[in-house]
């Protein structure tokens, strides 16, 4: 397969839970610091992005819970899988989501973990943390989207 054919981007893990629970406000590509091991496992398509969370200490931006499992084939010397990964991201990112998790009630939350260019790259999200009328009022509309678009796919199929 040539260059040219492969896309531009493949996704590893998705934080579905994510979208439900917080409202995105901002999003950030950052690049991760990751070990020869770390990368062939997420090559293999094995990654959790469900518990993980981003903090900025100091000058670093930090991704924590992010478990990727040990390599098959590697050996001893296989780092923890939930071990805390920095983030490469320039100063002024850093600075601006400092500046967000500051706020009260924002989070960092790592929404989608993928490749990018051979690079693996993780989508951060500025979020707030939606309360349960919000939920309910996101799950009503879903619903609502879906009864509208089986109507619709009803009439294309003139029942």
């Amino acid at each position: 397969m040539a260059k040219e054919d492969q896309p531009a981007e493949r996704v590893v893990a998705h934080n579905r839970r994510a979208r439900h629970d917080y409202a995105i406000l901002e999003t950030v590509e950052a690049g991760l610091v990751l070990t020869g091991t770390e990368v062939k496992s997420l090559r293999a398509g094995k990654a959790s992005l469900a518990e993980a969370y981003a903090t900025v200490e100091g000058k670093e931006a930090v991704v924590r819970q992010l478990h990727i499992p040990p390599y098959e084939q590697g050996n001893r010397w296989n780092p923890d899988p939930v071990r805390a990964r920095k983030l490469l991201l320039h100063r002024a990112e850093i600075e601006k989501l400092a500046a967000a998790v500051a706020r009260k009630g924002h989070t960092i939350v790592p929404l989608k973990l993928y490749f990018s260019k051979g690079y693996a790259k993780l989508l951060l999200g500025v979020a707030r943390g939606k309360q349960t009328h919000d939920k309910r009022h996101a799950i009503a509309e879903r619903d609502a989207r879906r009864e509208v678009e089986r109507a619709r796919r009803g009439g294309e199929r003139g029942e």
